[in-house]
C-alpha cells in the first residue's frame, strides 16, 4: 500500500492571478503564468518574480493557455514534489509543440540540481533560474527568444531582493508572506536547501518594516515573517560575526519582531520556521509582550531520539528540545505548537521510532507535518548513510505518527470548546458562502455563520464544537 505524506508543504498554487490597478504599469500583451510548489518561501519568491516581470510589461494570468511565459517555481525537499513538477513540465512540453513561441522555465530549488537533465537530456524547459537569479529573468527570456537555452543558477552571498516590492498574487488578500532571510547555514544531513538556496543572509530590518507598513495600508491584516531559520536572523553582522557597518545598530530576531508588531496593533504577526537550537527566551518574552504577535510556534523536531538527531546533524538532543518546549509553555502558556517529523530516517530502529511517539505524547502538538524519509541527492545523508528502512516499515511508522497527531489535535481543539476566540476573517468557507472561515492567534481554523461581518475584520467567536482539524463557532456581538 502506498501511503501519502500527511499535511505536507507540497501543494502547487497554480496560476495565481493579479488584477492590476489603473496606473500600476502599462499592461502589454505579454502574459505570465506561475505555479509554485513546496514551502511558503517559494510562494513568496513567486511574488518577487511577478514584480520583476511586471516592470517588463508582463501581466500574470490564471489561464496557462494564454501565457507567453510559463514558470514553475520548484521544490527539491521531497521526491514527490519533483515528480509533480516533471509531470507538469511534460504537459507544458505538449503545449509548446503546438505553440513554439511559448517559453517554459523552472525556477527555484530544482534549478541547480536538475538543470542538465531537464534542459539537455529531457528537453522539457527553455530556461532555468536559481533562487538568486530572478533579477536576470528578463535577460534570460530574451536569450530564449534568440533560439538559445538560458541558464543562471549562480548563488549569491548578498541577494535578498530587499529593494523589490513583491506583487501580491492574491489581490484583496488578508495574509501575506514577508521574507526576512534567504539561504541556510544549517547543514542538516537530510536537507538539500543549503545547496539549492546558498548561505544564510539577513535582510535590512528597515525594508522589512516598510513592506509590512505598505501591506497594512493595502488592507492586509496578517504577515508571516519567513526564513529557513528565522531565529538566526541577524542584521549588520557578517557570517563571521563581525559588524558590517559601525554606524548601523545590530538587530536580532526578537528585536525585529517588536519592530513589526509596532506597525499596528491590528496587524497580526506570525513567523516560520524556528530552529530548536537557536530559539531563545528573548523571542518568547517578546511574543508574550505583544498581543498581535500570534501565540503559535512551528518548531520542527524531526525525530524524538537523540541518536537519530545527531545523525541528522540537527544540533540539539531530545532533552534540549523538551527544555525549549517547557520554556514556551512557561512563558506563553496558551501557545500552540506545531512540528515537522521524518519517519524512517537512515538506520532508525523501532525503539528510536517509539521515542518519537513518546515525545509527541509529551508535547501534544496542535499540528504536524509528517513525512516518510526520501533520500535527496547531494546531501550528507546520501553520502554517509544507507537509506535502509524498508518503505513498508516507513509507512507503518508514519501511520502511527499520524494517528498520534490526530489524537492530540482533537484533544487540543476540544479544550477550546466554550472559549471565546479572536478570529481574523479570511473569506468564505470552502463548503458554504453562508459561513466564513478564519484563524485564531493559535492558528486554528474556525468556521462560523457570516452574519453581517466583512472579510479582513476581527470578530469574537464562541467555540461550540470541533473536529481534529477545525473549530466551529458563533460570532458574539
Amino acid at each position: 500500500m502506498e501511503l501519502k505524506n500527511s499535511e505536507i508543504h507540497d501543494e502547487s498554487r497554480q496560476g495565481e492571478a493579479l488584477d492590476f490597478k489603473s496606473g500600476d504599469s502599462i499592461i502589454g500583451t505579454k502574459k505570465l503564468y506561475l505555479e509554485s510548489y513546496g514551502c511558503q518561501m517559494n510562494f513568496s519568491d513567486s511574488e518577487v518574480v511577478a514584480s520583476i516581470l511586471k516592470s517588463e510589461g508582463y501581466e500574470t494570468t490564471r489561464n496557462a493557455d494564454e501565457a507567453d511565459v510559463v514558470f514553475l517555481n520548484t521544490c527539491s525537499i521531497r521526491e514527490n514534489a519533483e515528480t509533480k513538477v516533471r509531470n507538469r513540465l511534460t504537459e507544458f512540453k505538449r503545449r509548446k509543440d503546438k505553440n513554439p513561441n511559448l517559453v517554459v522555465g523552472i525556477l527555484g530549488c530544482m534549478a541547480e540540481r536538475l538543470k542538465k537533465e531537464l534542459l539537455e537530456e529531457e528537453k522539457l524547459v527553455d530556461l532555468i533560474a536559481g533562487p538568486d537569479a530572478y533579477r536576470d529573468l528578463p535577460n534570460l527570456i530574451e536569450e530564449v527568444g534568440t533560439g538559445q537555452k538560458a541558464v543562471n543558477v549562480l548563488l549569491s552571498r548578498d541577494e535578498t531582493y530587499a529593494d523589490i516590492s513583491p506583487v501580491r498574487l492574491d489581490q484583496g488578500g488578508i495574509s501575506a508572506f514577508v521574507t526576512i532571510t534567504r539561504g541556510c547555514d544549517n547543514m542538516c544531513s537530510f536537507c538539500v536547501v543549503p545547496f539549492t538556496r546558498g548561505r544564510e543572509r539577513s535582510r535590512d530590518p528597515k525594508t522589512i518594516v516598510e513592506e509590512c507598513k505598505q501591506l497594512f495600508a493595502e488592507g492586509y491584516r496578517e504577515v508571516t515573517l519567513l526564513g529557513q531559520n528565522v531565529d538566526s536572523y541577524r542584521w549588520n553582522l557578517s557570517s563571521k560575526g563581525e559588524i558590517k557597518n559601525p554606524a548601523d545598530t545590530t538587530t536580532d530576531f526578537s528585536q525585529l519582531l517588536e519592530l513589526v508588531a509596532l506597525v499596528s496593533p491590528e496587524l497580526r504577526v506570525r513567523f516560520s520556521t524556528s530552529h530548536p537550537k537557536d530559539m531563545v527566551d528573548e523571542v518568547l518574552y517578546m511574543m508574550a509582550k505583544y498581543e498581535n504577535i500570534c501565540d503559535y510556534i512551528h518548531l520542527p523536531v524531526q525525530s524524538g531520539n537523540s541518536e537519530v538527531l545527531e545523525k541528522m546533524n540537527r544540533g540539539y538532543t531530545r532533552e534540549w528540545y523538551l527544555e525549549r518546549i517547557a520554556a514556551i509553555k512557561r512563558i506563553i502558556p496558551n501557545c500552540a505548537i506545531s512540528t515537522d517529523i521524518i519517519t524512517g530516517f537512515c538506520g532508525e530502529t523501532e525503539e528510536q521510532h517509539k521515542e518519537t511517539l513518546t515525545l509527541m505524547d509529551i508535547v501534544k502538538y496542535d499540528y504536524a507535518y509528517m513525512y516518510m524519509y526520501s533520500e535527496r541527492p547531494k546531501t550528507l545523508a546520501e553520502r554517509r548513510f544507507d537509506d535502509d528502512v524498508p518503505d513498508e516499515i516507513k509507512g507503518r511508522r508514519l501511520e502511527e505518527i499520524i494517528s498520534m497527531k490526530t489524537k492530540n489535535s482533537l484533544i487540543s481543539n476540544e479544550q477550546q470548546i466554550g472559549t471565546i476566540q479572536k478570529v481574523l476573517i479570511e473569506g468564505f468557507s470552502k463548503r458554504s458562502e453562508e459561513h466564513y472561515c478564519g484563524r485564531t492567534g493559535r492558528n486554528a481554523m474556525v468556521i462560523f455563520p457570516k452574519k453581517n461581518k466583512e472579510k479582513g475584520s476581527y470578530v469574537q467567536v464562541k467555540i461550540t464544537s470541533c473536529t481534529s482539524a477545525t473549530l466551529l463557532g458563533e460570532i458574539i456581538d
